[in-house]
């Protein structure tokens, strides 16, 4: 049985459930990926963040131009919905 929690982190939760914002996650997360594989980084399994975005998105150019239009997307996508 597992001790309690004295610091009780599970009410600042947020739990995603519709498919809208699982998308919206997966692709934020994606575009932090990204930024890591810039710094040196990369994934254990699989196509790279970088190649599931170009894939995803269509997109061409190199690592720091596909981050960079990625960020442009979001900041719009944040705009427009008041995040």
């Amino acid at each position: 049985m597992p001790l309690p929690r004295k610091d009780n982190k599970m009410n600042d939760s947020t739990m995603i459930t519709d498919r809208t914002s699982i998308d919206n996650f997966r692709i934020l997360t994606l575009v932090k990926g990204l930024k890591l594989e810039l710094l040196g980084l990369k994934r254990s399994r699989g196509k790279s963040c970088y190649q599931l975005l170009k894939d995803e998105f269509g997109l061409k150019g190199s690592k720091q131009k596909v981050y960079n239009i990625m960020t442009e997307i979001i900041e719009d996508w944040k705009k427009e919905n008041d995040i």
